[in-house]
């Protein structure tokens, strides 16, 4: 039988629920949840505990939420548990080396790429935008860079001509819950070694800023519909016309534009010309409205054939 291990478990959004939630389901013994702090959401802005906050405490399992593990009685507070390992994923702060020494058997990292490529904090995004033909989770041993540690286990996710940032979340987030049961087995037993990343293909996934979702028709067709599946819900795609900003939900990319100057309108079911191509949107959103498909958004918004967006 796998050995039941002491672990902690750090992470703060969706992606990280079911591995938290896999853990326990494997009769880990759960001596603490760190997570980041109840943030303002939603349009009250009322403070909410993070979603695995949530979970953690409808389990029973104690959640803090420091803002840095940096100070020392932050530090001797966590050495104090007594931890056979952590496991991190999607936890939103940086491990100092003392946090990072202190549990038995490290820090156990549960990352949403194939390592070395896209290595930081948006990577699901970015192997989207990209247009990667497969993406995945790494279970990596942490060390003090930015995703450079050596590497446990690796799971492999095509990535399709429909596939989106929330397909790919809930993909992968199901798979990490997979593969961090089968590493901490391996590790307890002594039967899984690490391996070094290779020095050669390192992407790095910068943080997705609002102004990326900003449409610019010099771009070709095929790029715009992959931000489109890449940065839904958020930022969001959005492009300007009668000066709203009209987000793109959904779309579809066609090759031809007939030569017409990027940003025109070509026809009268909103196909767009760019510099390669047109691109179609499928669902559309207004300021204040609701989400609606492109034939009922042109009956309440007449974008006619030869405007200039």
């Amino acid at each position: 039988m796998a050995a039941k291990l002491r672990l902690a478990f750090m992470g703060t959004p969706d992606f990280a629920v079911p591995i938290l939630e896999a853990l326990v389901a494997a009769g880990h013994e759960l001596a603490a949840v760190y997570t980041q702090p109840p943030r303002p959401t939603g349009r009250g802005h009322r403070t909410q505990p993070s979603p695995v906050q949530a979970r953690a405490e409808a389990l029973g399992i104690p959640a803090f939420h420091p803002t840095s593990l940096k100070p020392a009685e932050a530090q001797e507070a966590f050495a104090a548990l007594a931890l056979d390992a952590a496991v991190v994923a999607a936890y939103g702060l940086i491990l100092p080396k003392p946090i990072l020494a202190a549990p038995r058997l490290g820090c156990i990292n549960v990352h949403a790429s194939l390592l070395p490529r896209w290595r930081g904090a948006a990577p699901i995004q970015r192997a989207l935008l990209a247009g990667d033909s497969e993406t995945g989770v790494t279970i990596m041993q942490m060390e003090a860079g930015l995703d450079t540690g050596p590497m446990l286990l690796r799971g492999t996710v095509p990535i399709g001509p429909a596939s989106t940032a929330s397909s790919l979340h809930d993909a992968l987030s199901a798979m990490g819950a997979k593969l961090i049961i089968e590493a901490l087995d391996g590790l307890a037993a002594g039967t899984l070694a690490a391996m070094p990343q290779p020095e050669e293909g390192v992407t790095y996934a910068a943080k997705l800023e609002r102004e990326e979702g900003e449409i610019d028709w010099h771009q070709d067709a095929a790029t715009l519909e992959r931000k489109v599946r890449a940065l839904t819900p958020w930022p969001g795609v959005s492009f300007s016309f009668e000066s709203e900003r009209v987000k793109v939900l959904a779309a579809i990319s066609e090759p031809d534009s007939g030569g017409a100057a990027p940003g025109t309108v070509i026809d009268n079911d909103l196909g767009i010309a760019c510099t390669h191509g047109v691109f179609r949107p499928v669902l559309l959103q207004r300021p204040g409205r609701g989400i609606v498909q492109r034939r009922a958004f042109l009956n309440g918004t007449p974008i006619k054939m030869g405007i200039s967006l």
